[in-house]
């Protein structure tokens, strides 16, 4: 009897699997969503919806970006976690919202490993360490000695969680003092540097470029492994002896734990497709991203060794946390 009950219950959950294979490999069968924990117009909309608009056409059904604002992307996040696991609604997922706000919010609603299966990376993209154009300071050793020469007139700058991290790892790895300052966005951090109100800060390239090609502000440096082709005179961070300053911020698809697994392959196998086009590459660059690829398990590993590396930022330089 026992062996027939057994025999009963494989049965059944072998077919309860097949019906969900079936189920799954005949994805997309409607619209999918790309939720936007930011506005219109900046840059993880432009990529979402760069990704949204190649995906329709290959799978001719409507991939909608739908943007979530509120709470730095928080809103968004949460509410892709809260989400039906069947690959229809997925997150446009910065570095900010998958490692800097999970570091510094102890009581968060949503875990990044957790409640979570990375898709594919979109975009990578690097710091550039910058002054004012009008300083004496040509090199990032020159800066360095400038900033512990006059520990209590050095100070640096950024708009968000994402800037601090990354002045406080300078900081840190240099020896160079000096107080962080927030500003509301990365265009008020540029105006403080054009003012003279900061000696040093290290932000994305898309909106220092502009600045950087009229003369008024000066490069000195960028964290990605090799050198910028729309910056190649500017040295890397390693070539300069300083590798524990090497680094890139990233965004990436993620869908809510629990998803299919061939769900989660069918996208990871179309993005990365669609990131390899030469318009689509073209696309980012205008932008000042690099579109790149990756397969879930990388993406995972990626974020689980950011949380590691940037929480041990936030611990060593006390980056205050938010309840």
């Amino acid at each position: 009897m026992k062996i027939v009950l057994h025999a009963l219950f494989f049965l059944w959950f072998g077919l309860l699997g097949e019906g969900a294979l079936a189920q799954a490999s005949d994805y997309p069968s409607k619209p999918i969503r790309i939720y936007v924990g930011q506005g219109a117009g900046g840059g993880m909309d432009t990529q979402a919806r760069i990704v949204a608009q190649r995906l329709a056409s290959q799978w001719a059904q409507p991939v909608v970006v739908e943007n979530k604002v509120g709470a730095g992307g928080i809103i968004a996040t949460e509410s892709v976690a809260r989400s039906a696991p069947d690959g229809y609604s997925l997150l446009m997922g910065p570095i900010g919202n998958m490692v800097f706000t999970p570091i510094l919010t102890p009581h968060l609603k949503y875990s990044p490993t957790k409640d979570f299966v990375p898709v594919s990376l979109v975009a990578t993209f690097p710091l550039v360490v910058v002054v004012n154009s009008k300083s004496k300071m040509n090199s990032v050793a020159e800066l360095i000695a400038h900033m512990k020469a006059n520990p209590d007139k050095s100070n640096f700058g950024g708009s968000g969680p994402a800037f601090q991290f990354a002045n406080e790892l300078f900081k840190m790895k240099t020896g160079a003092p000096g107080e962080f300052i927030q500003y509301k966005s990365m265009s008020e951090t540029i105006t403080a540097l054009l003012a003279g109100d900061l000696v040093m800060s290290m932000v994305d390239t898309g909106p220092a470029t502009t600045h950087i090609n009229a003369g008024t502000l000066r490069a000195l440096a960028v964290t990605s492994p090799q050198r910028l082709p729309s910056m190649p005179q500017v040295p890397t961070m390693a070539e300069l002896g300083l590798r524990d300053i090497e680094f890139r911020y990233w965004s990436g698809i993620f869908a809510p734990a629990g998803t299919p697994k061939n769900v989660i392959k069918k996208l990871e196998v179309e993005i990365n497709q669609i990131l390899k086009q030469p318009d689509v590459m073209a696309q980012m660059s205008a932008h000042q991203v690099t579109a790149t690829g990756s397969t879930s398990d990388e993406l995972s590993k990626l974020v689980a060794s950011d949380l590691r590396r940037w929480g041990a930022v936030a611990e060593s330089a006390k980056i205050s946390k938010q309840d």
